[in-house]
């Protein structure tokens, strides 16, 4: 599996941007998707994830109430809609994969195997 990512941008505080993520190949049934972010000089942290069965979603409480994580399984696309943006924000986001996945550790970043390359969101203030 590879990924893409793309939508990233600038924008002013309390606007909004739509990440893709588009998968080539086949993503396991058992598996997920998931969003990560990395600010300059800061450790990688989750964002949002997805499961591909069922459809479950997974929050970080940092974002909650502002993105809404969502996936089309016969595009084999992710996407992530984030309102309100706020300068902390900031950072690039990657889309990660995972062919099987234990509930528990959805948001740890050492369950995802494939990862795409990132893009840049800034918030402006």
């Amino acid at each position: 599996v590879q990924l893409q990512a793309s939508g990233g941008g600038l924008v002013q505080a309390g606007g909004s941007l739509r990440l893709s993520c588009a998968a080539s190949g086949r993503t396991g049934s058992g598996g997920a998707m998931g969003w990560f972010r990395q600010a300059p000089g800061k450790a990688r942290e989750f964002v949002a994830a997805i499961k591909w069965s069922g459809g479950a979603t997974y929050y970080a409480d940092s974002m909650k109430g502002r993105i809404t994580i969502s996936r089309n399984n016969a595009k084999n696309a992710l996407y992530s809609q984030m309102n309100d943006l706020k300068p902390e924000d900031t950072a690039v986001y990657c889309c990660a994969s995972s062919n099987t996945v234990i509930t528990s550790a959805i948001r740890q970043s050492q369950s995802y195997a494939v990862w795409g390359q990132g893009t840049q969101v800034t918030v402006s203030s």
